[in-house]
């Protein structure tokens, strides 16, 4: 339990760094916008994107592809790097580059949470976490969302 919250705080510091930089350049003024001035939005796009995006997607892209495809390649990193670029490109619908960047990024960080635990609750409670930060923050307009 002690890794993977060392690995969460890792994760986490990892990206508040990189939306950091991307936030004092240009979202500022976006700096929880939903939350405030939508709450009942904000809930529902956390419940619905929960439920009917994040589940799903771990499903396939860790749980499905995992067990289909995982004695296929030898290098287990290799292996990781592939999931997280199909994971990316999955969202190329979003033409959005920011969009495609952390994407892959947070698709290596799921692959990696599934190849060590195997356990698709916890990958859909991290690509939870994240992705309703990116909501919580101002930048769920780069996937789609209302901002």
């Amino acid at each position: 339990m002690e890794k993977i919250l060392e690995r969460y705080i890792f994760k986490i510091s990892c990206i508040y760094c990189c939306y950091f930089n991307f936030f004092l350049c240009n979202r500022l003024r976006k700096f929880f916008l939903v939350v405030y001035n939508k709450p009942l939005l904000w809930i529902l796009i956390i419940l619905f994107y929960s439920i009917f995006s994040v589940y799903p997607q771990a499903l396939i892209y860790r749980t499905f592809f995992f067990q289909r495809y995982q004695n296929l390649f030898k290098n287990k990193l290799f292996f990781i790097l592939i999931n997280a670029t199909l994971f990316s490109l999955a969202h190329l619908l979003f033409k959005n580059t920011f969009a495609l960047f952390f994407t892959f990024i947070g698709g290596f960080l799921f692959a990696y949470t599934y190849y060590k635990t195997k356990s698709t609750l916890l990958v859909s409670i991290e690509h939870a976490i994240y992705g309703c930060w990116l909501f919580i923050i101002g930048m769920g307009n780069i996937i789609g969302f209302p901002s």
